[in-house]
């Protein structure tokens, strides 16, 4: 970094560092795999952890009992929502492997 001319561009000079160091990790190291996300969270999942995220977001501004309430009640009724989706369809999985067999 010290012999930088003028002309080189700060941040080239920086994505030939990150190149030069990544390079090498990836050949000796390999790419990090993801985890599949679940396959039984939908659309209607989503909408609780809205909901949800909400309730939150309206007892940090505001933290009154009325909101502490609300927020334990759709923190309850997530937990549940989450859980029965998530039985159905560890259920579901079940029954096809038996079948199949």
């Amino acid at each position: 970094m010290e012999n930088l001319t003028e002309s080189e561009d700060v941040n080239r000079v920086w994505e030939n560092i990150q190149e030069n160091i990544k390079t090498p990790v990836r050949e000796s190291l390999g790419l990090y795999e993801l985890k599949q996300h679940t396959l039984w969270f939908d659309e209607e999942c989503l909408g609780v952890l809205d909901q949800r995220k909400k309730f939150k977001k309206k007892w940090l501004q505001d933290p009154n009992q009325s909101n502490i309430d609300n927020l334990k009640n759709i923190r309850r009724e997530a937990s549940i929502h989450f859980r029965n989706i998530n039985k159905e369809y560890l259920t579901a999985k079940i029954n096809l492997k038996l079948t199949v067999r």
